[in-house]
């Protein structure tokens, strides 16, 4: 958020910050390829690559799996978190 000119990474927490308050938007580009075959990150467009690694840097967390399609395999593991 933005208030008064001022970066919030959370959001306000009074009122009257809150009225005040302006989202802080990102744009991205897009793709069109079909995504649905990935099963490795590497196979993902380059757009799509950073978008994913600009979401882990916004939340400092690590994204384990990407989904590709509406099917249960149809995803990308990226970090295996059950591997020991």
């Amino acid at each position: 958020y933005e208030v008064d000119g001022e970066r919030l990474d959370e959001m306000p927490m009074t009122q009257t910050a809150f009225h005040h308050a302006k989202p802080v938007y990102e744009y991205h580009p897009g793709w069109w390829e079909d995504i649905s075959k990935a099963r490795a990150f590497s196979e993902l467009p380059e757009n799509a690559q950073r978008y994913i690694e600009r979401l882990e840097e916004l939340c400092g967390a690590r994204i384990s799996m990407i989904g590709v399609g509406p099917g249960r395999e149809e995803n990308v593991i990226r970090h295996d978190m059950l591997a020991r």
